[in-house]
């Protein structure tokens, strides 16, 4: 099981990198939710699809790097890394963080809590 769990989360990586919204929700169970930072807890594909834009829409040459996967059982922490340039302010932003997921029998995400740190990612979108 570990080797399609890793498996997964390179094709999680790669669904990031192409730029196609939908590759990302692909990745989530009917009725799968993700919540960023505490914030609003985004239910199914078509939310998950517009966040993915919003992602995409603000750094338009978007990669998203898999910096490692743990795994406990059903539960995975998937490290990465953002990298882009800011569609507005067309600086570059590096970022930091995780996903906490919890992943059906299929290897779908139920539910992912991802981190990152928010001020340095603004600081880093502004430019200071």
């Amino acid at each position: 099981m570990t080797n399609a769990i890793e498996d997964m989360a390179r094709a999680y990586e790669a669904a990031w990198c192409s730029g196609d919204p939908m590759r990302v929700a692909d990745h989530f169970a009917d009725g799968g939710t993700i919540q960023i930072n505490r914030g609003d807890v985004l239910k199914g594909h078509e939310a998950i699809t517009e966040m993915a834009a919003g992602f995409y829409a603000a750094f338009p040459d978007l990669k998203v790097i898999c910096d490692g996967v743990r795994i406990a059982g059903d539960h995975v922490v998937f490290l990465w890394t953002l990298e882009g340039h800011h569609a507005e302010t067309k600086n570059f932003v590096r970022a930091a963080g995780w996903e906490e997921w919890t992943l059906t029998p299929n290897l779908k995400i139920q539910s992912s809590l991802g981190w990152f740190d928010a001020e340095d990612y603004q600081r880093q979108i502004d430019g200071a």
